[in-house]
């Protein structure tokens, strides 16, 4: 007799089968309603779609691309279109279930929702791509809408995608549509500080754990781990509150000042020296990427990519807060492990969630064709990043559990309490 090798799960699997974990374990702790429980469990919507696309040799090639509304209990659904080979139903399914739970979380009148296409969009001309995406546009039109399901740039996609998605909308309606997408060009309606929403909402929630802590930011070392985009405005807005910044790193290495390192500095290296990145950067000696998350530091910020921190690395890691930048940097079981251990780890759910969050004041200001100055957005990002950070926190003392099963439990509990209000139809 033979055995048969089991079948490798695929990621798309596993990211839906894990937020459906998490909210198991969230209805659990709020005795959730059975049917509701199951409810949660299923998208309210899902669409599959052909994508034909005409090739300059005259060739036709297809793709498949979904859209996936999770909840609309809250309010229209919010979640970015990834252009990616790897995109399958199952990976939108969960990433929209992820969306719904990172809008409630921050107290947004939002629901979840993510869309995708099996494309690898670095094979075709930038010209495919727009009409790659102008047909996707298309195809989903039927179910999306600033008063149904709002698109936001993601994995592969940028503020031009965005721009191609408002002019098909405008296109095909004959109504002016900016308010469609967020993530838009700023000449297209984007909002200022949309770029940069991400990291400072790290900083803000790194911040409250801090503060929750009984910690002074400059009592605080702190290493990030990437410094694209999220991560080096993370540095930025730390160490503009009195961290000191110790360590950060970037495909080209990592790198250590053991009395902290010049961020503002490191940003314009990098500007000037794109390619090369850090490297070159003087005063800061060369460490691995293993040695920056096993540093001796307050805070680690994994800001790069997921699944960093795993069974094979905790026992090293020696930071007694972690805050996700990056989307699931740590693995379930090295999770436990820290947990076990007393470490804070403010999830991801949350520490990352400044994005949607000043997508959520784009979407606002286009609705209004009235916007707002870079400082009324910052000052209002704080606000919603500070008072969910210290909800979150505050559950973790109800229900004695880590941040992680707080946040959960604070978006489950919202979902669930707006639907029971509203009542099913019919």
């Amino acid at each position: 007799m033979t055995l048969s090798t089991p079948a490798p799960i695929h990621p798309g699997h596993e990211l839906r089968d894990s937020a459906l974990r998490q909210l198991d374990s969230a209805a659990r702790a709020l005795n959730l309603d059975p049917g509701m429980h199951k409810f949660l469990s299923t998208p309210e919507r899902t669409l599959i779609v052909s994508v034909p696309v005409m090739l300059e040799d005259g060739q036709l090639e297809v793709y498949t691309g979904y859209r996936v509304q999770h909840s609309t209990g809250r309010g229209p659904g919010k979640g970015g279109i990834r252009f990616h080979p790897g995109v399958t139903l199952e990976e939108v399914e969960g990433l929209a279930m992820l969306m719904t739970w990172k809008c409630a979380v921050t107290d947004l009148p939002l629901g979840g929702a993510k869309g995708g296409v099996a494309v690898d969009p670095h094979r075709l001309t930038r010209r495919q791509v727009e009409r790659l995406t102008k047909r996707y546009t298309a195809a989903i039109l039927p179910i999306i809408g600033p008063e149904r399901d709002i698109p936001a740039p993601d994995v592969n996609t940028d503020e031009s995608t965005m721009a191609w998605i408002v002019d098909t909308v405008t296109m095909m309606t004959g109504q002016h549509s900016p308010e469609v997408v967020t993530g838009k060009p700023i000449e297209l309606g984007g909002s200022r500080g949309r770029t940069e929403a991400t990291g400072r909402g790290v900083a803000f929630v790194t911040l409250e754990a801090l503060k929750r802590a009984g910690r002074l930011p400059e009592n605080t070392r702190v290493a990030v781990q990437g410094f694209g985009n999220v991560g080096s405005v993370t540095a930025k807005g730390l160490a503009e509150a009195g961290c000191k910044i110790v360590a950060v790193s970037d495909v080209s290495g990592g790198y250590a000042a053991p009395y902290g390192i010049d961020i503002p500095g490191a940003i314009e290296h990098v500007r000037r020296h794109p390619k090369r990145l850090l490297e070159g950067l003087p005063g800061l000696s060369k460490i691995s990427n293993a040695e920056l998350i096993a540093m001796d530091v307050d805070v680690l910020v994994p800001a790069a990519l997921e699944g960093q921190i795993t069974s094979a690395n905790v026992h090293e890691v020696r930071a007694k807060i972690i805050v996700e930048g990056a989307n699931g940097p740590i693995t379930a079981d090295a999770d436990r492990k820290l947990a076990d251990r007393g470490v804070v780890i403010m999830p991801d759910i949350l520490a990352n969630a400044g994005g949607v969050v000043v997508s959520y004041f784009e979407w606002v200001q286009s609705r209004a064709q009235f916007y707002w100055e870079l400082d009324e957005v910052e000052r209002r990002l704080e606000i919603y990043m500070r008072r969910a950070s210290d909800l979150v926190l505050a559950k973790t003392k109800v229900y004695d559990c880590t941040p992680r099963e707080a946040a959960f439990i604070v978006a489950v509990e919202r979902v669930a309490s707006a639907i029971e209000k509203r009542g099913i139809f019919p």
